[in-house]
């Protein structure tokens, strides 16, 4: 396999690689006025290692070659040092930003969040611990440009700027989740985000190393279950919130040691909730018929059925760290039981505290997920130094996902993926480029089985190589990047699932019913992009970057073609054809999405006002989205006229592609009033639409605008929040638009001192007023409104 080549490589340049005299660089981090800066983090370019500055800002650190310091501080603009591979002191000067500056580990040439030329925005420390909910969606939604799917609070992916499922890439450390959440809106993500030391949201060309499901954007979560730095004492830390609106408790906990350059890194999370409360709402008019009773006023609930949670994660990983050398391997298991809302059964309605479901008893009277998870990761990487190879490193992954879905006590439908993915980096300097070229590979195994398992398995298989170069000019830095992919889907699909019959016909076709055609489709993915910021001011800048992206049709867009009970629709792929009542399995002709997109920010980061502001426009050829064909689906007669049909019958959508185009603008605008007072504004807009005038797309979440006021005193920490979503009025044919609501949510922070232990004690309020708020972009947004108020109590101690 090519990645034991790779693998191979690196370890005999280990052994026969000239070594050099070992040079010892000392040196003092200070700020503007010449106070010592403490915890500045200082590591060698090309090597994982690091070292921190002691109280006195001072710092030693080995080096074996000439090259260069990046020294790093929250709240300071990053710096770069040369060193000359000697002895030798060094004085750094850092200053202060009015953001926090956080090192961008998908941006694969250690780049912070300032010197992106894409658009990024990261979470991390005690933010992303405020923020962290159960979904991705919904801990991110609230960041400009992205919003949430929002299938009940327990599934929910995130949108990026309108885009969403296969066009938005999730990872974790850089490797795939190998999930199924990118079928289906009721699937859930396996990444959570308590495990999480910061979760990345890119955007633009930096995207297209890691495929082409990345169109839309990565969101990449970055946690420490493989150390890369050296661990020399025992840590940890430990949380527990509690969330009234669900009477959900959740525990978390991580454990880390080392000795002598092996390190241990240890964390699991427990997390269990009941349905979760709304504000008063007026049930959909199918949820007010049972048993063919029709009531004249409309029935109302205060909470969403079906929205349990129950979920145990652990995480378990090793590694050495040496001079050159990082060796890894992690193993992640997740078990997670959650509800799926709008997919239930009835006959339990007359219950009226669904709090008081427990167990066993709750799981037989709904329909819901049962996620099973084992992840094994591995890492290795090796630090030259030389002239030219800096450094050589390998990521792979093995997943085995399984996702049942269980009805009245029953197996119903699963779906598994056992995914295998192996990433080859080399970072490299060619004269004044600086830059990284690799391999990537992938193979994904899907199966479905069950009423629900409208898409056929598929084994898929990626082939990939790209490249990322930069090279600076004075205050210009230009980068450019490319990526070749082969991507083959291979499936065997059955004539009985794309022919209807009647009764009366099925023993005349069964023979034909159970033929099956063996599918296969090559297709070659050419991404490329350029793009540069210009650093015109200290800590300020612009940035401008284009890219052109291709990618072909996953599985389900192009393969579906059965009953998806929980969005309530008949689904059918690209590779279908509709004639005269009939479906007919004709996928030939298909070509790719291709998306041509153009990003320009304006980003200002020093003293007390700054701001972060994109413009972006996208102009997607062939863009697959799932379109109403005004036809509905029943099970005794098959595809007919909805005008026809019973009120049981599900309406048929079908993925076709058609160009389209998106643009719009997201930001991000802070102020420091005082040293104690902070205040935000930040909002984004997105406009989705066919071209030629054909309508707009489906889906596409509303526009929001919000402001956050931030304040600290003494040992105390607030924060108020209030983001208003506004009406979605351009809709599609066969959508209704969704009214605007506003939310406030707010927070309090006391920091305990208990000697050894940093123990906070927080409150977050969310939705304080109470608001019924219904998300645009939810399959399910009139069964499943948002949670009402709620109050997270909770605690977290450091050691």
């Amino acid at each position: 396999m090519k990645q034991v080549s790779i693998l191979s490589s690196a370890v005999a340049a280990a052994l026969f690689s000239q070594s050099t005299m070992a040079a010892v660089i000392t040196g003092q981090v200070l700020d503007k006025n010449q106070q010592p800066i403490s915890n500045a983090e200082i590591h060698v370019h090309g090597k994982s290692q690091s070292v921190v500055t002691d109280k006195q800002g001072q710092f030693k650190i080995d080096v074996d070659n000439k090259g260069q310091l990046h020294i790093s501080k929250n709240n300071f603009i990053d710096k770069r040092v040369a060193i000359n591979g000697e002895d030798q002191n060094v004085v750094v000067t850092l200053t202060p930003t009015s953001v926090e500056t956080v090192v961008v580990y998908a941006s694969a040439l250690h780049k912070n969040s300032l010197e992106m030329i894409s658009p990024v925005n990261v979470l991390a420390g005690d933010e992303l611990k405020d923020k962290a909910k159960p979904t991705l969606g919904e801990t991110l939604k609230g960041l400009p440009g992205v919003n949430a799917s929002y299938f009940g609070p327990v599934s929910s992916s995130p949108i990026i700027r309108g885009l969403d499922g296969p066009r938005v890439k999730i990872t974790q450390n850089g490797l795939d989740s190998s999930d199924a959440s990118r079928i289906g809106p009721d699937h859930a993500t396996s990444n959570d985000s308590l495990a999480a030391e910061q979760i990345e949201v890119l955007r633009g060309p930096a995207t297209l190393l890691y495929g082409s499901g990345a169109i839309g954007g990565v969101v990449n979560v970055v946690d420490n279950r493989i150390p890369t730095d050296n661990i020399e004492s025992l840590t940890g830390a430990a949380q527990y919130t509690h969330d009234t609106v669900s009477n959900t408790n959740t525990y978390a906990a991580k454990l880390e040691t080392g000795n002598d350059g092996f390190n241990f890194h240890f964390d699991g999370t427990k997390r269990k909730g009941h349905d979760y409360d709304t504000p008063n709402f007026e049930l959909p008019e199918e949820q007010e018929e049972h048993e063919g009773e029709e009531h004249e006023e409309h029935e109302t609930a205060n909470s969403v059925e079906n929205t349990f949670i129950d979920s145990q994660t652990v995480n378990f990983g090793t590694s050495y760290v040496g001079d050159h050398l990082t060796l890894g391997v992690s193993f992640g298991r997740i078990e997670t039981d959650y509800g799926i809302p709008a997919h239930e059964h009835h006959h339990h309605e007359e219950e009226e505290d669904h709090d008081e479901h427990e167990g066993e008893e709750e799981h037989e009277e709904s329909v819901f997920a049962q996620l099973e998870q084992d992840r094994w990761q591995g890492y290795m990487s090796y630090a030259l130094h030389d002239n030219w190879v800096e450094n050589i490193s390998l990521r792979v992954g093995y997943t085995d996902y399984k996702h049942a879905e269980i009805e009245d006590g029953a197996v119903g439908t699963v779906f598994t993926n056992k995914t295998t993915e192996a990433r080859a980096t080399v970072e490299h300097k060619l004269g004044l480029w600086h830059g990284m070229a690799g391999y990537h590979y992938t193979e994904s195994d899907y199966d479905a089985d069950g009423e629900e398992a409208f898409t056929p398995a598929s084994v898929t298989k990626t082939n990939a190589l790209f490249v990322l170069e930069e090279r600076q000019f004075g205050d210009v830095t230009v980068e450019l990047g490319a990526r070749l992919e082969d991507y083959q889907i291979d499936s065997a699909v059955s004539m009985a699932e794309h022919h209807h019959d009647h009764e009366e016909e099925e023993e005349h076709h069964d023979e034909e019913e159970a033929e099956i055609i063996n599918y296969s489709e090559d297709f070659t993915n050419l991404s490329l992009s350029a793009g540069a910021i210009w650093q015109y001011q200290e800590g300020q800048s612009v940035a401008l970057s284009v890219s052109r992206s291709e990618r072909a049709p996953l599985s389900a867009e192009l393969l579906s073609n059965g009953i998806h009970i929980a969005t309530g629709t008949y689904e059918l792929g690209l590779g279908y054809h509709i004639e005269d009542g009939e479906i007919h399995f004709e996928p030939e002709d298909i070509e790719q999405e291709t998306a041509t997109n153009f990003d320009l920010s304006f980003r200002r980061f020093i003293g007390d006002f700054g701001y972060t502001v994109n413009f972006f426009y996208n102009d997607i050829e062939n863009y697959y989205y799932q379109q109403n064909t005004g036809l509905v689906f029943d099970e005794e007669h098959g595809l007919e006229s909805a005008a026809d049909a019973d009120e049981d019958a599900m309406a048929v959508y079908q993925f076709t592609s058609k160009d389209a185009k998106l643009y719009g603008i997201e930001f991000d605008v802070h102020y420091q009033v005082t040293p104690s007072a902070l205040v935000k504004v930040f909002g984004d807009s997105t406009t989705a639409k066919l071209k030629d005038d054909e309508g707009y797309l489906p889906r596409i979440p509303a526009n929001k605008l919000g402001s956050e006021l931030q304040y600290t005193v003494s040992d105390w920490k607030f924060s108020l929040t209030g983001t208003h979503y506004f009406e979605q009025s351009d809709i599609t044919a066969y959508e209704t638009k969704t009214d605007g609501y506003t939310l406030f949510d707010a927070s309090a922070n006391y920091q305990l001192d208990l000697g050894p232990v940093d123990t906070q004690l927080y409150i977050n309020v969310d939705n304080l007023t109470d608001e019924l708020g219904f998300v645009h972009s939810s399959f399910i947004k009139e069964k499943a409104p948002l949670p009402g108020r709620n109050f997270s109590l909770g605690i977290r101690g450091y050691f």
